[in-house]
């Protein structure tokens, strides 16, 4: 009986070390990922002075019974709007989830941003931006983005530039409205797991889900409605 003790003794200490190793692992890797890229976060003014960016980024979230944005995703797009009307593109690349069509993200945010100015040419919309990993690797890949204004949360925003960093954009960012939404605890905890999943995978860069046929960002957008 003794000898069992100790064997189960030494099978909880191995777990948490194990435990531990992963929480500093954890902790390690964000801090990594988010002083990587801290200097790539910029105010409007800033993302004024930048040249030749390909498109500003916009990246999707939830949608109202696909009729209208979620208050976060309307906050993203309100800056999206501002940053194309400052010049710093002259192209929005809506990247969201249209997996099938009972949920469409992208077409909510070309009407948004429609409704507020925006030619509907200037609007490319990408349906299959299924995660930050795949907006970034299509964004590439299909769009033949180079340079690139990110729109998202401060929260996200560090795991998006270091995952287009990594991926070869040369990518900056700009946050949107600074609020801290319903749930956000859960969505702070996610993006922690979320960035140490996708650090590991920046480093094998795996294709997208969906890749298809190029859709170069100097043409009309609506052919991507």
């Amino acid at each position: 009986m003794e000898k069992v003790k100790k064997v189960l003794k030494r099978i909880l200490q191995v777990l948490l070390i194990l435990i531990a190793l992963a929480f500093l692992l954890l902790v390690a890797g964000n801090v990594y990922v988010r002083l990587s890229v801290k200097g790539r976060i910029l105010t409007l003014d800033e993302a004024k002075e930048l040249s030749d960016v390909d498109c500003i980024l916009v990246l999707g979230a939830s949608v109202k019974e696909n009729q209208k944005p979620s208050l976060m995703l309307e906050d993203r797009l309100e800056k999206s709007v501002e940053l194309y009307e400052a010049g710093v593109s002259p192209r929005l690349l809506m990247s969201g989830d249209n997996i099938d069509i009972y949920y469409d993200e992208v077409t909510v945010m070309k009407n948004y941003a429609k409704d507020h100015g925006v030619p509907s040419k200037d609007i490319f919309l990408d349906h299959a931006g299924l995660s930050t990993y795949e907006s970034m690797y299509r964004a590439k890949h299909v769009f033949g983005a180079k340079r690139v204004v990110i729109v998202t949360q401060r929260y996200h925003m560090y795991r998006s530039l270091y995952t287009a960093k990594k991926l070869g954009l040369d990518a900056y960012g700009v946050v949107a409205k600074e609020v801290r939404y319903r749930g956000q605890l859960w969505r702070d905890v996610r993006e922690y797991l979320a960035t140490v999943k996708d650090f590991a995978k920046t480093i094998f860069k795996p294709a997208s889900t969906v890749v298809g046929d190029p859709i170069p960002l100097t043409g009309n957008g609506d052919v991507t409605d």
